[in-house]
């Protein structure tokens, strides 16, 4: 009974934290960018024939915008995977979302230490590139060029009246632009009647361009788009943190700090692991990392403190079922240990370079 109780509190702690300030204006803007953003528009930056440093440099610095967690990140990444964007620069997407947060690599320096908050912030751009290098490498090899449509994408073709050509692109742009700011203002730090008022006019604002620059059409290819990847992601997101209420309520946390104790392969190996497996909310794996885990107090060594701080965010047993659900078993097992390998080595290398 206490585990379930743990699951429970763990989940109304995620409902409670993250769903109206995260995950509703994350689906918002994934419903967007299915139903209302060009195809073209999508291919021209995270396109599989896009050029490469135009792609990867746009995917792999694209969360230093967005302050997103390794679950609100998920929608993005399933209407930008539905658009047809290519496997490289969507996993580079995925990782870099929630790993490159601007707020969260500076509260690393000014907690956990410079050195810690700058090899986090290059070892997460690194790694956004790498890793989606590879799965481009292992999932596009021998692809045709693609003549047609992509899969999936039953809400594309409305998008040509009333507005035509590049006015239709800048006002979807504008539109996804406005949640963005929904997003952004909602999870932000401000003072609250402030943060309300900017998010009620950031949502007045978008209400005000859906209702008089598209059509009904689009408006309700948006909203079924919306609610198809709700109804999609969010019930595994629901079962996936529970679960993983229950497995924090097993895990032995003293034994594992002193499992941390050093660079060594196997500690880093093992705090890859826990960052994969844990759900760490955006800015809080700073003090799990430095006060849960002992780092700020010399218990766990600097090799697996940098491993926790890139796989924690990144992923979460939640968005591992997500992802696998989204690009299938293969490719999201592929990305999955993609993230533990190289934050396993990425933590033995810094480890080396400190100690």
């Amino acid at each position: 009974m206490a585990a379930l109780q743990a699951g429970l509190s763990t989940l109304l702690e995620y409902l409670s934290a993250h769903v109206l300030t995260c995950l509703i204006p994350a689906f918002f803007i994934a419903g967007a960018i299915a139903a209302l953003l060009k195809t073209e528009m999508v291919l021209k930056y995270f396109g599989a024939d896009a050029p490469k440093w135009l792609c990867y440099s746009v995917a792999a610095t694209s969360g230093t915008i967005l302050a997103v967690c390794s679950c609100t990140i998920l929608p993005m990444f399933a209407g930008i995977e539905k658009k047809g964007a290519g496997i490289g620069p969507a996993t580079a997407f995925l990782f870099s979302g929630p790993a490159i947060n601007l707020l969260a690599i500076v509260l690393t320096a000014r907690v956990l230490g410079l050195d810690l908050g700058i090899a986090r912030a290059i070892a997460a751009v690194s790694m956004a590139v790498i890793i989606g290098l590879i799965m481009a490498a292992i999932f596009e090899r021998g692809r045709k060029k693609c003549e047609t449509p992509p899969k999936n994408a039953p809400a594309q073709a409305v998008q040509t009246e009333p507005h035509k050509g590049g006015e239709t692109e800048r006002i979807s742009i504008l539109f996804i632009a406005l949640l963005i700011g929904v997003l952004l203002s909602a999870t932000s730090k401000l003072e609250f009647s402030i943060k309300w008022t900017i998010v009620a006019a950031f949502i007045v604002a978008a209400a005000f361009v859906l209702t008089k620059y598209f059509s009904s059409e689009e408006k309700s290819a948006f909203f079924v788009e919306t609610w198809s990847l709700t109804k999609k992601i969010f019930p595994l997101l629901v079962i996936g943190t529970f679960i993983t209420g229950i497995i924090g309520y097993f895990m032995p946390t003293e034994l594992l700090r002193t499992a941390l104790g050093s660079n060594s392969f196997l500690s880093c190996f093992t705090a890859s692991i826990i960052g994969a497996l844990l759900y760490m909310p955006t800015l809080l794996e700073v003090p799990i990392v430095g006060t849960l885990f002992g780092y700020s107090t010399g218990i766990t060594a600097a090799g697996p403190a940098l491993a926790l701080l890139l796989a924690g965010p990144s992923l979460s047993l939640p968005s591992m079922i997500v992802i696998t659900r989204i690009i299938g078993l293969k490719k999201g097992g592929v990305y999955i240990i993609l993230v533990v390998i190289v934050s396993t080595l990425v933590g033995m290398l810094y480890g080396a370079i400190v100690s």
